[in-house]
């Protein structure tokens, strides 16, 4: 159930940023909710082998390196998802992953995780 609310909100992020940036493109709520299918697949094998691999650049960096990766993804997302998806560029593939960052952070502490609190 956690995955599922998980993919509901990152398909909700991705709604709200195609509609700040007009060079990250979706195509509808369908799409979003494909796209964050796809993002989640290539966050949990994807991601993990891009950090090994760029583990020293991470660490050099403090961290910030991990936007790079999650634009990355987010490239990739976009091109398994063809015209339904598209971002213009790596620049703002990287500024639409500090949004999504932010966004999911706000929603998962502010909304997600007082409701599963309140579950128990």
């Amino acid at each position: 159930m956690k995955w599922a609310a998980s993919i509901l909100v990152n398909a909700l992020v991705l709604i709200v940023v195609s509609g700040y940036f007009d060079s990250f493109y979706l195509s509808g709520v369908g799409a979003a909710i494909i796209a964050s299918l796809i993002l989640a697949v290539l966050n949990t094998i994807v991601r993990p082998i891009l950090v090994l691999l760029t583990l020293p650049v991470t660490i050099l960096s403090l961290g910030l390196f991990l936007f790079v990766i999650n634009a990355i993804t987010l490239m990739l997302t976009a091109t398994l998802m063809g015209d339904a998806f598209d971002i213009d560029g790596f620049g703002t593939a990287i500024l639409a992953a500090i949004v999504i960052s932010i966004l999911n952070l706000l929603i998962q502490k502010a909304i997600v995780e007082p409701l599963q609190d309140k579950k128990k």
